[in-house]
């Protein structure tokens, strides 16, 4: 098998379209169509999300290809999304992908959303990256789930959300305190001049390594329903920032609890919601609180992006380990 790959990766999984040329774990280029007509409705809907990537999914690849000044007939492997994600969406990525192999008579790599997260760590133009065995936690508007990560095949899961990802919440409490979608970067930007202090939500009370985020919802919601526009105006910042708190605290606690219990001290934190400065200031707290070492994606490669599912095809390939046109995209695909 030669050194040196070629890999084109698509990833659909839900409102991003994006396409990526990788040479090995080297990105060339990382193209992502965020689908802003999702604005107006205050969250995704899957039915728009789908026909939008029917319509972007051509000119993304295209883009991709050209910013990486490589052609088509170059490419020694597809790497696709299978899951999980939204079906409608995965589809089209996947459609694409299937139909581009047989034309070009490559192999294709089908790639889990979730485990892509993590292993964009070792993209090649990422700071640092941890050794095997590490855990990590991945956090964002459609997961939050905590694995441990033996080797970049071999995955466990330790614990998930039992109903709303941390994302979701910052993104549905926003909205009641009139934010625009995504909420989440916007509460970041707020809180920083409001006191986290100001207001105590409810954490649930989940055994194990699982999480919650539904009773903080509701809490919040309630909260907000007894207040008048005025009051919610006047400490919109102290707000922002006691809610941000409340769900930086619950992520904190499960990481102690998942380093307490695994004795692993090195954890990789992906997704979007880990660009999230208040979250970072507090993992920062960690080592040197509890000799707990964190380590974050770039930014660009955190939130959903194709470079993160050419980096897995790319463990994949080295492992001769390929998928078969008859792979069925899934909503739900479990990372173990």
């Amino acid at each position: 098998m030669n050194d040196e790959i070629l890999i084109l990766a698509i990833e659909t999984s839900c409102d991003d379209t994006s396409a990526a040329i990788l040479k090995n774990d080297m990105v060339l280029s990382n193209i992502v169509s965020s689908q802003k007509i999702h604005e107006i409705y205050g969250g995704v809907v899957p039915e728009l999300a789908s026909r939008e990537h029917d319509k972007l999914i051509v000119p993304v690849v295209k883009e991709a290809l050209s910013k990486a000044n490589i052609s088509l007939t170059e490419i020694g492997v597809i790497a696709y999304t299978r899951g999980p994600g939204l079906l409608g969406s995965l589809l089209v990525g996947s459609s694409f992908a299937k139909s581009l192999s047989i034309s070009l008579n490559i192999p294709i790599i089908e790639i889990n959303h979730m485990q892509a997260h993590i292993l964009s760590i070792y993209i090649k133009d990422n700071i640092s990256s941890p050794k095997f065995p590490f855990l990590a936690l991945t956090v964002s508007g459609g997961h939050t789930q905590l694995v441990r990560v033996e080797s970049a095949v071999n995955f466990k899961e330790l614990g998930a959300t039992l109903d709303d990802a941390a994302g979701e919440a910052f993104d549905k409490c926003g909205k009641m305190i009139g934010l625009d979608y995504p909420a989440g970067p916007i509460i970041d930007n707020l809180a920083k001049n409001g006191n986290p202090k100001s207001f105590k939500f409810s954490k649930p009370r989940v055994e194990g390594l699982n999480f919650s985020f539904s009773g903080l919802k509701t809490n919040f919601k309630n909260f907000i329903n007894s207040k008048s526009d005025q009051f919610i105006k006047s400490n919109m910042n102290d707000l922002c920032a006691s809610l941000q708190n409340t769900i930086v605290e619950i992520l904190i606690d499960k990481i102690k609890k998942a380093y307490n219990k695994h004795d692993i001290p090195h954890f990789v934190i992906c997704g979007g919601v880990s660009a999230n400065s208040f979250l970072r200031h507090k993992l920062k707290e960690l080592e040197i609180s509890d000799n707990i070492y964190t380590y974050f994606p770039k930014v660009s490669y955190s939130t959903d992006n194709a470079a993160m599912i050419g980096i897995a095809a790319y463990f994949k390939f080295k492992q001769s380990i390929f998928g078969k046109l008859t792979d069925q995209s899934t909503s739900r695909y479990p990372i173990s």
